[in-house]
């Protein structure tokens, strides 16, 4: 076959790929299955990654390597039932738990301020016995939840102006942002402030409005910034990390070391050599730095991928589905997660300043992950809302669990 045959089959070859793609990306459950398999990958690699990364400090601390292992794997078997619960009720549940929500969430960042436990320079954590509980992670979801039901119900009644926009939400995300900062925790101070403006973008809101905001925003963000001597010391190491290598920016420099180290596909997965005490945190905040390490680029850049299916898979529930409660919390779910994401990836990688904010899904943490296992089974509940979406599972039949209850005759 001649040279100009060959080239002239591939335009040809390129064209049926892309109408592939297209006929995939047009079926009516592709957004429900990019949701759910992004999740388990994540959540998959989360646990090795949560094993390697906290092995050497746990049998160190614990005398047991298992240990964080272990508990992140309660979890996990904890978040996926409550996912599938999650996908499983029907929409009017999210619009009524927001405000409960909500409600569990305020009580629990003023519990914090009297009986919390501060570590790292944040009062954020409540102790009982081996329970530790974050109460500002369920906030971010009550945020989305409530904030999206306010919003929602201005926009069936057409009352779109910008006083309807910001009351009463923002009295609301003011109440959680001063309970959260009271605790001195600017990094979910930061990812509340995200779903604030995914909520306010998604109706619609006016660019000088946001640009007042932002404006607001900064100066609160310099001010906090300021008025705590760790967070400068934090601002610091990030401009001069090489330079602060032993001290504010110790931390940053070598989980660009661990990084670097991994070269294009790794040492191998359980061979870092930066998880022996030269990485702090390196189970949670700094996960990433461990799994570029022994993953390699290839590693990182599926976790980036997977991560921005996720945001498509989100955004395309939003499109499609005509509810305003739907469109909006599924919007501000996506940019909760992928912003954190992004936030988390970004200090690790240096473009962006330590935040202490944990990778959704990958890092140790159940406070963080069991909210966000109910964030995605909600937005698989809302996949099913999409056109054609009821037509196609009911055509597929009965799942796994349906089948395996009937060859037990537990079911007809």
């Amino acid at each position: 076959m001649t040279a100009a045959a060959e080239g002239g089959r591939r335009p040809g070859w390129a064209r049926v790929q892309l109408a592939v793609l297209r006929e995939l990306l047009s079926r009516p459950l592709t957004s429900y299955y990019l949701v759910l398999g992004c999740s388990a990958l994540l959540l998959t690699l989360g646990l090795m990654m949560v094993l390697s990364a906290s092995s050497i400090e746990a049998l160190q601390v614990k005398g047991d390597p298992f240990y964080w292992f272990l508990k992140q794997s309660l979890s996990v078997a904890l978040g996926i039932p409550l996912m599938y619960l999650c996908a499983k009720v029907p929409q009017r549940f999210f619009r009524l738990a927001g405000y409960p929500l909500l409600a569990l969430s305020i009580i629990g960042l003023v519990m914090v301020i009297f009986i919390g436990s501060t570590e790292l320079g944040a009062q954020r954590w409540i102790y009982i016995g081996s329970l530790t509980i974050q109460p500002s992670e369920p906030a971010k979801l009550a945020l989305v939840l409530w904030g999206a039901d306010i919003l929602a119900r201005h926009a069936r009644g057409r009352l779109m102006e910008w006083r309807n926009l910001l009351i009463p939400l923002m009295p609301g995300v003011a109440i959680l942002a001063v309970l959260v900062m009271w605790g001195r925790d600017l990094g979910t101070t930061l990812v509340l402030m995200i779903i604030f403006l995914a909520l306010l973008w998604v109706v619609g809101a006016p660019i000088r409005l946001f640009a007042g905001l932002l404006g607001v925003l900064a100066l609160a963000t310099v001010f906090m910034i300021i008025s705590e001597g760790y967070r400068s010391d934090r601002i610091s190491g990030w401009l001069n990390t090489w330079e602060n290598a032993q001290t504010t920016g110790y931390q940053a420099a070598q989980g660009q070391i661990a990084m670097g180290s991994g070269g294009w596909f790794g040492l191998g997965l359980g061979s870092s050599r930066q998880k022996w005490d030269w990485v702090p945190h390196a189970e949670s905040d700094f996960i990433f730095s461990i799994l570029g390490e022994e993953l390699g680029l290839m590693g990182t850049l599926v976790v980036v991928a997977l991560f921005g299916l996720l945001g498509y898979a989100g955004l395309r529930i939003a499109a499609r589905v005509n509810d305003p409660f739907v469109r909006i919390a599924s919007a501000a779910s996506v940019a909760w997660i992928v912003g954190q994401a992004i936030v988390n990836i970004g200090a690790v990688i240096g473009v962006l300043p330590i935040t202490g904010i944990p990778l959704p899904l990958v890092s140790y943490g159940g406070s963080a992950l069991l909210p966000t296992l109910a964030a995605l089974g909600m937005l698989l509940s809302f996949a099913k809302r999409e056109p054609g979406a009821a037509e196609a599972l009911a055509a597929r039949g009965p799942g796994p669990a349906a089948r395996a209850l009937s060859w037990l005759g537990l079911r007809a």
